[in-house]
């Protein structure tokens, strides 16, 4: 039987493109065409995978006030047509929906026309996209075992598969967890998203300057910071005789998440699924203006497990409470081991497999190809 691609849908965000892509690679291992569809922002991601043919599709985010919402709503009835076409040229056995707004038109499409569709949800609350779609979704893919968003109704629809994450990320499962030596290093990572959050180069040398002299010569800093507070963090360390290096970015982040002994950092699905993966323990801080508050759900997920600390910004997170935090978490090396075997035992390493597999037991179960016939 002729079998049509698999379309992927997803937003122009790397958290949305990073788990299509892993997907995609693996379909292609299988033998199965792909066929991403994204905005001019995911585009870039796509190119990565010239295997997979990557289809542009117009689509706005949620922006505030009259004049944003309507163009939203002109963008996605657009999208819509684009991807009505667009389905009927490639007769998709399935489409998967990985949530952000340019998603919509697609899935939406899809499931106006009868097309078997899949949604993957990398956060511990559902999307706001995922969530216009859900309804008629036949399979929801969770990255946490629990979704804010997804009711008892939803269970037989539900499987946990995980979020896919990189290759380098995924050959630290075979690198054990580096316990603290007595009187050994101690490695200390300090991440904040692709930029470095500004409120940890505030927090962060404040709260190693008030710990015990014998803690912080043995500190060794690894910290990604903004580029204007470079500077007055990296003196503040000099200042202290505490070992830092700064930068804005590191591409060598998977062998610096390999050595440390502990990580400081924000909360979003996709550090959480490299955290858990490595087994590598944390201290969480969530970005206080994530849309419905998802990176403090996905904390508590992880800390619910025993495999991180959650300290909110605009809660716990201050130098004094921080330097506590880590001046106990120091102290203690088998409590730093017990949570990197939590993570561990909490992350699921083979993701991209276990979505793979939920796609095709859907598409063969649906015979191979989509059910439902385009109208001309």
């Amino acid at each position: 039987m002729s079998q049509g691609p698999v379309i992927l849908a997803a937003g122009g965000t790397g958290g949305h493109m990073f788990p299509a892509e892993a997907l995609a690679r693996e379909l292609l291992d299988r033998g199965r065409d792909v066929v991403l569809v994204t905005d001019i922002r995911g585009k870039a991601f796509g190119d990565a995978l010239p295997a997979v043919r990557v289809e542009r599709i117009r689509a706005a985010t949620a922006a505030p006030g009259i004049v944003g919402k309507v163009r939203m709503v002109v963008e996605l009835v657009a999208g819509t047509a684009q991807a009505r076409t667009l389905l009927r040229s490639l007769k998709p056995s399935l489409v998967v929906g990985f949530g952000g707004y340019p998603s919509v038109p697609t899935v939406f499409a899809a499931q106006q026309a009868g097309i078997p569709t899949v949604l993957h949800e990398q956060n511990a609350v559902l999307g706001r996209a995922n969530k216009l779609l859900a309804g008629k979704a036949r399979l929801i893919c969770t990255s946490f075992p629990e979704v804010k968003g997804l009711g008892a109704a939803d269970g037989r629809r539900i499987v946990r598969t995980g979020n896919p994450v990189r290759p380098a990320i995924l050959s630290l499962r075979d690198c054990p967890y580096p316990a603290p030596c007595h009187q050994g290093p101690l490695n200390l990572l300090v991440t904040g998203g692709s930029q470095g959050a500004s409120v940890f180069g505030e927090v962060v040398p404040r709260a190693i300057a008030m710990l015990p002299e014998a803690t912080r010569l043995r500190l060794k800093v690894v910290q990604q910071a903004r580029p204007e507070n470079i500077n007055e963090a990296r003196d503040a360390y000099v200042k202290m005789g505490v070992d830092a290096t700064l930068a804005p970015f590191f591409k060598d982040m998977p062998d610096r998440l390999a050595h440390c002994h502990l990580m400081i950092g924000r909360s979003g699905a996709g550090t959480v699924a490299e955290l858990s993966v490595a087994g590598r323990p944390a201290i969480l801080v969530p970005y206080p203006h994530a849309m419905d508050d998802h990176q403090a759900a996905n904390a508590k997920s992880i800390e619910a497990a025993g495999g991180a600390w959650v300290m909110p910004q605009n809660g716990s997170f201050s130098p004094e409470a921080l330097a506590r935090k880590l001046e106990a978490l120091f102290a203690d090396p088998h409590a730093l081991t017990e949570a990197a075997k939590a993570a561990a035992s909490w992350g699921i390493p083979d993701a991209a497999q276990r979505l793979a597999d939920a796609v095709l037991r859907l598409v063969a179960a649906d015979g191979g190809s989509g059910s439902g016939e385009m109208a001309a």
